[in-house]
């Protein structure tokens, strides 16, 4: 949660999921009313077509970020999946040795 000096109360409940300090997810923990995750550009125009409860990224780049509203026609099974691969494209953004540095940090 980075952003506890903000004086906006909604950014102080932000919990952000990140890899190697490059965010992936995030999420109001107190409201729990969407989460933001990275999407692949691909992707973004077809899931906004095919769910009402995906929007473009709230306050972030449209093009690489999407909003998943919970509590509307977005399965939890997509939405988990949608996490899955937001943490897989960061990951693949990674240098080399980061990634060697990521796996040593795995169990």
């Amino acid at each position: 949660m980075p952003f506890d000096k903000v004086t906006s109360e909604y950014d102080r409940n932000l919990l952000v999921f990140c890899v190697l300090d490059k965010w992936f997810c995030f999420v109001n923990v107190d409201v729990f009313d969407f989460c933001n995750i990275k999407c692949n550009p691909e992707q973004i125009e077809e899931l906004q077509e095919r769910y009402e409860g995906i929007r473009p990224g709230y306050h972030m780049n449209k093009k690489h970020w999407i909003s998943v509203c919970f509590n509307q026609d977005v399965p939890d099974s997509k939405i988990r999946e949608l996490v899955r691969e937001s943490y897989d494209i960061v990951v693949a953004s990674l240098t080399k040795k980061q990634r060697q540095e990521l796996e040593q940090m795995q169990p």
